[in-house]
């Protein structure tokens, strides 16, 4: 089942926008946005569009930062699949017993594997200003599992990369597989994705949730996997089950107008409801079912646009991309 079917319900009105008359002015418009130098567009089935600065194409690895936490997402959901983990409930606790054993906290031990998905975790974040005193620390998981609750967990978003952290940790305690192994098996290999380097911890274990290596080409890969619901070319890769849950707003950033799931977001462009993968610096994979397309962004994270990019690239898609796109759907 398509993903259009599993989130039809989280459709909202909007007010329709004028439709843009040359398609190729609007795909190469996305070139003004922050440091974009990359993009693919896949509808129906067929990818319609591909345009790359700077000698770049669709198999050049790109560092897609934040957005590694989706693919994270869809890894977690295979594990509960293959019965690696029991489900979402299963708490922190289990998982870092010689931390637990030495610092004993109920409430931190009763934090669940839904809300370190979910962000909702409770523990001061490691990202932003955290981020630096984090991964220049000797043990990322004792950092992160030290830091002080600052709300109850399963409440308020607290977005940290050393939340995802945690969850690459379980995947390979649980699997008995490192994190870019299980990847490669159970994900990649059914893609036939390619997946480059990747920063470790100083423990060895895989950054969870960020500095994933990608090319544009096996971006759209993973946004039709979702699409499809979890399958690839007939296969289930992932439950459908996990997928709507994915997609689902537990959540809603404090810092954008964004829902948040399973480590997917979700916003309403131009009418549609759209859900993405999201990393710093522009990269994107961006789902829109409705109008059954997928399209992958990636940008230069070697240029500093601050924030503002994000702020372009969704009016580009809403007052440009998505209605040339559904015009033509």
């Amino acid at each position: 089942m398509k993903l259009l079917l599993i989130i039809s319900i989280m459709l909202m009105a909007h007010t329709a926008t004028a439709q843009p008359a040359d398609g190729d002015d609007v795909i190469n418009r996305i070139f003004d946005v922050g440091s974009v130098q990359s993009i693919l567009i896949e509808q129906e089935g067929s990818l319609i569009e591909e345009r790359h600065l700077d000698g770049r194409d669709s198999q050049t690895a790109v560092n897609i930062k934040s957005a590694s936490k989706s693919i994270l997402s869809l890894l977690i959901g295979i594990a509960i699949d293959q019965g690696y983990l029991e489900g979402v409930d299963q708490t922190i606790g289990e998982f870092f017993p010689e931390y637990f054993e030495e610092n004993p906290d109920s409430e931190k031990e009763s934090i669940t594997i839904q809300d370190l998905l979910t962000m909702r975790g409770g523990l001061e974040t490691t990202s932003v200003r955290n981020y630096g005193r984090w991964v220049v620390s000797n043990n990322w998981i004792e950092y992160k599992l030290s830091r002080q609750l600052v709300s109850e967990p399963g409440d308020q978003m607290i977005y940290s990369t050393g939340s995802s952290h945690l969850l690459s940790v379980i995947l390979t305690r649980a699997s008995g597989m490192n994190t870019r192994e299980f990847a490669l098996l159970y994900l990649f290999g059914h893609l036939n994705a390619s997946l480059g380097g990747w920063d470790r911890d100083p423990q060895g274990y895989f950054l969870g949730g960020n500095n994933m290596p990608m090319r544009p080409a096996d971006m759209i890969k993973i946004g039709r996997l979702m699409l499809n619901g979890g399958v690839w070319n007939g296969e289930w890769i992932v439950s459908e089950e996990w997928i709507q849950e994915s997609v689902r707003a537990y959540t809603r950033s404090n810092f954008n107008p964004y829902d948040h799931g399973y480590m997917w977001w979700g916003k309403p462009v131009a009418g549609f409801e759209t859900i993405f993968a999201w990393g710093h610096g522009g990269q994107y994979i961006a789902i829109i079912p409705e109008i059954d397309t997928v399209i992958a962004a990636t940008s230069d994270l070697n240029r500093n646009e601050g924030r503002g990019y994000q702020r372009q690239f969704f009016q580009y898609l809403e007052r440009e991309l998505v209605p040339w796109l559904a015009e033509g759907s």
